[in-house]
């Protein structure tokens, strides 16, 4: 069973919805996987070659463009390049942010091979903007407080550095739930266990640009998955 859902499909594009878990296309750092969205919307595309526009980290969910000819990956690629496509992200996040807000910090690149990490690595300019959705306060002490703070944001990446929206929800002292690497362990561990599942708590919800080949506008909506969704139980109001 093809875990990707098609959300767009014409003879120059194809959008589908990744589930969480599943990695983009092969790479260094989980050399032992054998499944990739890749090969997956090859098997949509008649077995014919796709071609990823832009990427999202395995744990993330949601929208994910593939082009379906080179000429049309190299226009997205260029569009994707000079700032002309808007992508929006749901996070699930610690605390309650600012009601809107912009995050300009710089991010040090991170190598895919774990043989650069010794490497000094260039510092490259980074922005996202994010606005709070929603907010919830839970009867539950998970750390020093006898009650825990939550909230459902939008995040809206200017610019594409690699874990930009972790790095920086971080960096606010907001980290998204789920996030291993620069989230809080205790709780991570709490909704793992209130929920049975442990996953980042970060989906892609909708991607506007410009078609390659009309200039007609394209705007793809989709919601999070079934997982993602079972979370938000925790926002009454939702």
């Amino acid at each position: 069973m093809n875990p990707l859902d098609v959300l767009y499909r014409d003879e120059a594009l194809l959008v589908v919805h990744k589930p969480a878990g599943l990695l983009v296309h092969r790479s260094p750092i989980d050399r032992h996987e054998t499944e990739f969205a890749l090969q997956y919307a090859r098997a949509l595309n008649n077995g014919d070659h796709v071609y990823p526009v832009h990427r999202l980290d395995r744990p993330t969910s949601g929208i994910l463009v593939f082009a379906r000819d080179p000429d049309t990956a190299r226009k997205m690629g260029q569009a994707m390049m000079a700032g002309e496509v808007s992508k929006t992200y749901r996070a699930l996040v610690r605390g309650w942010p600012a009601a809107r807000g912009e995050i300009d910090h710089p991010l040090r690149e991170e190598p895919e091979d774990r043989r650069q990490k010794g490497v000094e690595q260039p510092v490259r300019a980074a922005r996202t903007h994010f606005r709070t959705l929603a907010t919830t306060e839970i009867p539950v002490a998970i750390e020093r407080y006898p009650t825990s703070r939550y909230a459902l944001v939008e995040l809206y990446p200017e610019t594409g550095r690699k874990h930009q929206l972790r790095r920086h929800m971080k960096h606010i002292s907001h980290p998204i739930i789920g996030d291993a690497n620069h989230g809080r362990g205790r709780h991570n561990r709490y909704f793992a266990e209130r929920f049975g599942e442990a996953r980042l708590m970060l989906a892609a919800t909708q991607i506007e640009f410009a078609h390659p080949a009309t200039g007609a506008s394209i705007l793809i909506r989709s919601e999070p998955e079934q997982s993602f969704q079972q979370v938000m139980s925790i926002f009454q109001c939702l």
